[in-house]
């Protein structure tokens, strides 16, 4: 470990210690215990509060503020891990030794290159797009390069893989299940297992050479969109550094690469979120992980998902100082305006992700005279809200307060702040799927029917006309 990355861990601990001074350490018993099925819950608009599935992935406490990966909580995963051991703990359940990392390592390495699938991104305009446009436009082609899923000749093994069609089971009657609809999983650890699995694009290899793929196409993307070529990867270093690397076309500093490392292992996974229901939904009908990373992205896309940290920049800068926060800050909140990285649809108490970053930014922008003053500027804000809005409604900074900051510190453009979250949120996406598939049923919920009954069908030339004539 590099002298001054030692300084990162010593922040990560100290924030870990301030929240367990704050939370108590029970868990919700009502939601993490085996579950028997049918299940009763209170469901919102949106499915909120609805319970899907069982997980041993991930668990998000709202109330207390906790975030654990099977069953290892984020701030010593922070601490000690790193990204690509973190990803190999979502997708098998442990932490890798030695000998099982390296192995990982190389086989993430060896599914960087896709260089059929950039030259076939380069024929786009991708100058004129958005990035995360690009970026699920790249997946696409990716799908299209390393897979046979979409060709004429290409034989399906769904018929060995299920046997029912599951949405054929009345949704009326009560959603059990069935022993010979389960999905039978297996995972591909052969050399000649690995072809196989690419090509059907369903299991353990697609998800590493998406976990690889949607990185490399990141940093293309950035490149390309600066009127760039693409960089080859650097074998020294990291996956958080050939991150930082070929987005920017500057080779980051320890420090920097230790804090992306960091930041990729915070926004790695997030519970039943948005684009993590996406990419399962799409999973559940027997698609391919391509696919469902592509649905992952597209979720994410979304302004109410993602991007909320390339806002924070915005309205920072739109501040413009410390002094004119509480002029500003009343005035939004006069007008019941939302205010950019703060609430979250779960927290009800301060983001574990926030407590991280928050002191990272602090430390990342010493040096850095324009994000200093964002910074500054975002703490002093913080404050405002924390002392009116956190006292009455509970709302506090969430992940993407800091994180834009933290980005903005290393020169990473504000457009590429969404497409990292995304590279990040692989790990989670695979993971989640591939657990699912194991005892897979398709997602079909119903809606609840309000309209009218026995019209009658008029003749065309009838229609149009109002009620009164």
């Amino acid at each position: 470990m590099h002298e001054n990355t030692k300084e990162i861990t010593g922040i990560i601990l100290k924030a870990k210690e301030k929240a367990i001074k704050e939370t108590s350490r029970e868990p919700e018993p009502e939601l993490t215990k085996p579950i028997n099925w049918p299940v009763d819950c209170v469901v919102g608009p949106g499915l909120e509060g609805a319970i899907a599935c069982e997980t041993r992935i991930g668990y998000v406490n709202g109330s207390k503020g906790w975030l654990v990966y099977r069953g290892y909580n984020i701030f010593d995963l922070c601490a000690y891990g790193t990204y690509e051991e973190v990803s190999y703990l979502l997708m098998y359940g442990y932490l890798p030794s030695n000998t099982q990392l390296t192995r990982f390592k190389k086989k993430l390495i060896e599914y960087r290159t896709a260089h059929q699938t950039k030259r076939l991104l380069m024929g786009f305009p991708i100058e004129k797009m958005k990035p995360m446009g690009a970026l699920r436009l790249g997946t696409n082609l990716m799908r299209q390069e390393f897979t046979d899923v979409d060709r004429d000749k290409y034989l399906s093994n769904v018929a060995r893989i299920i046997a029912a069609d599951e949405d054929s089971i009345p949704m009326e009657t009560t959603p059990m299940g069935e022993e010979n609809a389960i999905y039978e999983f297996k995972r591909q650890q052969r050399e000649d297992s690995i072809k196989e699995d690419l090509k059907h694009a369903t299991g353990f290899e697609s998800c590493f050479h998406l976990l690889s793929g949607v990185a490399s196409l990141t940093g293309a993307i950035a490149r390309l969109r600066c009127g760039q070529m693409p960089i080859e990867h650097d074998p020294e270093l990291s996956f958080a550094g050939n991150l930082i690397y070929t987005m920017t076309g500057k080779k980051p500093t320890p420090v920097e690469e230790r804090v992306m490392d960091v930041s990729l292992i915070l926004h790695a996974d997030h519970g039943m979120n948005a684009s993590t229901f996406a990419s399962m939904v799409v999973a559940s009908t027997l698609s391919d992980v391509y696919l469902s990373v592509g649905a992952g992205i597209a979720a994410l896309q979304g302004p109410l998902h993602g991007g909320a940290n390339e806002r924070v920049i915005e309205m920072l800068k739109d501040i413009g100082s410390e002094e004119n926060v509480p002029a500003w800050f009343e005035k939004k909140r006069s007008k019941k305006e939302k205010i950019m990285g703060f609430g979250h649809r779960v927290y009800k108490s301060y983001d574990p992700r926030a407590r991280v970053l928050s002191p990272l930014a602090k430390y990342m922008t010493k040096e850095n005279k324009k994000s200093k003053k964002l910074y500054r500027i975002a703490r002093t804000l913080e404050k405002e809200v924390i002392k009116t809005l956190g006292a009455e409604k509970k709302i506090f900074p969430n992940v993407d307060f800091y994180s834009g900051i933290v980005y903005a510190s290393m020169g990473i453009p504000s457009d590429l702040f969404t497409p990292i979250f995304a590279v990040s949120r692989v790990a989670g996406w695979t993971s989640r799927v591939q657990e699912y598939l194991r005892k897979n049923r398709i997602f079909r919920p119903r809606a609840m029917y309000i309209g009218p009954f026995d019209k009658e069908f008029p003749p065309i030339e009838n229609r149009g006309r109002t009620k009164k004539s």
